[in-house]
Parts: C-alpha cells; structure tokens; sequence
C-alpha cells in the first residue's frame, strides 16, 4: 500500500533528510512511501507557475497513494498546516484511511484560549467566545472538528504527545505510532492475517 506522508516538514531547512527519515521508517512497516519532494519540479516562468507546478504534483502524487499520514502539530499558529491540512481533506473526499499526529498535546480550544490569552467568555448562546466575539470549537478535539472527524469517519486516529520546542518537527515517535496503527489495521487486512 501507498502512504503519502503530509507534514510540515518540507519548510524545514533539513527538509530533504526529515522526509528520508519517514520514508526509512514507512519503508520498515512495510508501505511505500510517496511525500512532497519526490518528484522533480519542471522550470516555470514565474514563481506562481512554480507553485501551481508543485501543487499538481502533490495532487498526483496523492491520487497515487492508498492512505495518508498527516502531521498536525500547529504551524505558524494555533492550526496545522493549511496545505496539510488540504492534502488530508483531498484524501478523506478520496475515501482513503487516514491517520494523523501532533507533537503538542494541548487541543485545539486550548490552544485558541490561549491565543486569546485566556479571555474566553460564554456567551448568552451558550457558545464560548474569544474577546473578538467569535465563537470557539470546544470539542476536545486536537485540532478543527473537520480533522478530527474526517479521520474518524474513515477508521484512523489521531496520536498526540508533548516533545521539546526545539524537537516539534523532528520527533517521529508519535508518527511511528500511527505507522505500527495502521499497517495492524491495513496490512494484515490487505493480506488476509
């Protein structure tokens, strides 16, 4: 089975080694791995066309892969990734099993609380609000409900632990999780054990 592996990671400036990293270790539990960076991006024009080049790239390499293993730990917010996180809808809307990790354990109300600073009110709907009168997801969830629920409706989970700041994009114990997760659930279903 083909695994895209969605992350963060290639804005890394050791990107190319923190990609080998995972495909080293889906290649161990036996999937083939296919991530952003594997195929080679045409010269273009301009840098739009560039960035077209590379989104089309990824959409084949997705269409290629069989499930997704998702990176979520927030980036350059309190979210995941946004390009991430279009990589797991575009998965989800194929009907592919997905799985996903997070080196912060904090879910996603508290990390918007804290965004606010803490001063989060009920409003007279009931609905927990921020100082800016917009209403919060309070759903335990690690991050937007749509996560959460896109990766449960399709049998994966989401694994969550608390590393070191300066470890954030490089640990991969919890990504190994979800790897040992669903080559159980896949894997031996796909060989009949």
């Amino acid at each position: 089975m083909k695994v895209y592996l969605a992350g963060p990671e290639v804005f890394l400036p050791n990107a190319r080694e923190a990609l080998d990293r995972k495909i080293a270790m889906a290649k161990r539990y036996g999937f083939t791995p296919v991530s952003p960076g594997d195929l080679a991006v045409p010269d273009t024009e301009t840098r739009r066309e560039r960035g077209v080049a590379i989104s089309a790239i990824n959409e084949l390499l997705m269409t290629s892969a069989d499930l997704i293993i998702a990176n979520l730990t927030p980036f350059r917010g309190v979210s995941a990734d946004v390009g991430t996180v279009f990589e797991l809808g575009f998965m989800c809307a194929r009907g592919c099993p997905a799985f996903a990790f997070s080196n912060i354990s904090r879910n996603h109300f508290e990390r918007v609380s804290d965004l606010h600073r803490g001063q989060i009110h009920l409003g007279e709907d009931g609905r927990h609000r921020g100082p800016d009168g917009l209403s919060l997801e309070n759903f335990d969830m690690t991050d937007n409900l749509m996560l959460d629920g896109g990766i449960a409706a399709r049998g994966g989970v989401i694994i969550t632990q608390e590393v070191p700041p300066d470890r954030l994009f490089l640990d991969l114990t919890a990504f190994e999780t979800c790897l040992k997760l669903a080559a159980d659930k896949l894997l031996k279903t796909a060989i009949g054990a």
